[in-house]
């Protein structure tokens, strides 16, 4: 039995609550179990100096941590001056993600900013941040097609993320601060809705794993994601009502 008594294949707990910030064109908390990450889309009028008069737009991402997002206060990264590796790492993952389901010409010459700020961390902030920060560029992309800015819709597919990981000799979908700490295995996984797979983390944290245990955490990855991506359906539906 997992410390929080959930099957196997069972995600957390997930919502996403669309139209939390009253100023963005697009925002989503999403709650992973524990795990709470507030999620804005901004548009610009503009894009990258390097991508002026190239016809396409750009989608990019920062992420950070609040203070007491974990058991200790951490310190901000304001604060020293620079971001960690981790943090770069992250959302680099996050807009890579996004511009994978995302028609860059149709978007225009403007840029989507997405802000992932973990409010607090129980596990899988990065693949929590990812399922949010879709619905919150979708809400934004919608409003733009409301204003009639845009006449064609960029969004070519859905994109969620997932962690799963080797606990106690089980594969097992989603895992939470307690597992994932200490389980031999662990991946994240970034899945479209058309099944097609944009990026995959895996690492051996205790020991290798076997080709049917890998197998066995993509099966579990790609059923989460479906439960995720009729989420964010209807976060993105409720948003336009």
């Amino acid at each position: 039995m997992r410390p929080s008594e959930r099957t196997p294949e069972q995600l957390r707990t997930v919502t996403l609550e669309t139209g939390v910030n009253r100023y963005a064109e697009g925002s989503c908390l999403v709650s992973f179990g524990h795990t709470k990450v507030l999620v804005t889309a901004s548009i610009e009028e503009k894009v990258p100096g390097w991508m002026r008069n190239s016809g396409q737009g750009w989608v990019t991402a920062e992420y950070g941590m609040l203070p007491r997002a974990t058991h200790t206060r951490g310190r901000r990264e304001a604060a020293a001056g620079k971001q960690s590796g981790r943090t770069q790492e992250i959302q680099r993952l996050i807009g890579r993600s996004l511009r994978a389901v995302v028609d860059l010409k149709a978007l225009g010459e403007r840029q989507v900013l997405i802000d992932c700020d973990v409010i607090q961390a129980d596990g899988g902030t990065r693949t929590a941040s990812i399922t949010g920060a879709w619905v919150a560029m979708a809400s934004a992309l919608n409003y733009l097609k409301d204003e009639g800015v845009l006449t064609t819709d960029p969004i070519l597919d859905q994109v969620a993320a997932v962690s799963c990981g080797v606990f106690k000799d089980l594969p097992v979908l989603d895992l939470d601060y307690e597992e994932d700490s200490t389980a031999e295995a662990d991946s994240n996984f970034v899945l479209t809705g058309a099944g097609q797979i944009v990026e995959i983390q895996a690492t051996g944290e205790k020991r290798g794993f076997s080709r049917a245990e890998f197998d066995r955490l993509f099966e579990l990855a790609e059923i989460g994601c479906a439960e995720l991506f009729a989420l964010q359906r209807a976060a993105v539906e409720a948003a336009r009502r």
